[in-house]
């Protein structure tokens, strides 16, 4: 059987101008699973009010960072397919949930494989990220042969890729450890929660044992931070950045906790962000440039920004590994779909 591999991720505008964005940026927020409001409403929502006012300053951030090949994620990410496609001798081909290259041209140059083994660049679920990923894979996939790597966030060999890149950047100066993942919505966490009555319910539902932990980002996040932070000896808190609106979303926030570690004494600071696998805006940018300068004007010295996996050679090693073994690794589609209980 010949296998081929789709490496996703969620998409970046096609040109760091205000048109572009904004046209990605209604595409991305139109989706039900990142707004969760009734379609007419979104619609008015985002095409007349957040998307317009929103675009010219997502321009100019991404001029900042912007390469010469392309928006960082989509350049990172295609490096990382082909180090795997060296690596596994495997053809393999790059789609993005919204933008391009789209889902359904990715799927398309895999048309002569018996199978399609997709990884997500998403170590964690959650509905505007792997759930959205399956409802489109499912929506093109008419032949029933996409398996789809499950999220790996608790793994291991990736929870100690994670420390190695983190402890690359520690030394004896490093007063905190700070993961910042990306937020969501609080309606969000809850509409995946297949219970309907655990997450968010009291403040030790992410430490309680519960179905619903299945699909919790949130409870993920913490996983995965505890994990790393066990290898490392150093003082370290998780924060959630990139909000959205003004609905409750996942705290504490990401800016106010740097404030409140500035304020708090720290001078030099280390943050990581393990729910992005390549560098792309809300590292390059939001932290590494607007999270540094108001680190510096919090009363900080030093915030020190840890570069995501990337295509380093140990996480395309591990890669390959698992697409070796897919019977281990990789989840059909149709096992995959919602939360029990999630519409």
């Amino acid at each position: 059987m010949s296998a081929g591999i789709l490496v996703a991720n969620l998409g970046s505008p096609d040109a760091p101008s205000t048109e572009p964005v904004e046209r990605y940026l209604c595409e991305f927020l139109m989706d039900p699973h990142v707004i969760s409001l009734p379609s007419p409403l979104r619609s008015i929502l985002v095409r007349r009010l957040i998307a317009p006012r929103r675009a010219p300053n997502s321009a100019r951030a991404y001029r900042k960072i912007w390469m010469d090949h392309g928006s960082p994620l989509v350049v990172l990410s295609g490096r990382l397919a082909d180090a795997l496609a060296s690596a596994t001798g495997l053809p393999v081909s790059l789609g993005m949930r919204y933008g391009s290259p789209s889902l359904r041209s990715a799927l398309e140059r895999l048309d002569d494989c018996d199978e399609v083994l997709v990884v997500p660049l998403y170590p964690h679920y959650a509905l505007p990220t792997r759930q959205t990923l399956y409802e489109a894979l499912d929506s093109l996939d008419g032949t029933g042969k996409v398996r789809v790597l499950r999220p790996f966030y608790d793994d291991p060999e990736f929870v100690e890729l994670l420390a190695g890149r983190i402890r690359d950047q520690l030394d004896e100066s490093t007063d905190h450890l700070l993961f910042s993942f990306h937020g969501l919505p609080h309606r969000s966490i809850r509409l995946a929660d297949p219970t309907k009555r655990h997450c968010l319910s009291r403040s030790s539902c992410c430490d309680d044992p519960s179905p619903a932990h299945e699909f919790c980002y949130r409870h993920q996040c913490y996983a995965t931070a505890r994990a790393v932070a066990a290898t490392l000896n150093v003082a370290w808190s998780v924060s959630f950045q990139s909000r959205l609106g003004r609905l409750p979303w996942l705290t504490p926030y990401t800016d106010v906790r740097l404030r409140e570690l500035a304020e708090r004494g720290a001078r030099r600071v280390v943050v990581s962000s393990p729910s992005f696998m390549v560098d792309n805006l809300e590292t390059l940018e939001e932290l590494a440039i607007t999270g540094v300068e108001r680190f510096k004007r919090y009363g900080g010295e030093e915030l020190r920004v840890v570069p995501c996996l990337n295509a380093h050679a140990r996480l395309v090693a591990l890669l390959e590994r698992w697409l070796r073994n897919p019977s281990e690794w990789f989840e059909e589609l149709t096992s995959v779909q919602s939360p029990r209980g999630c519409g």
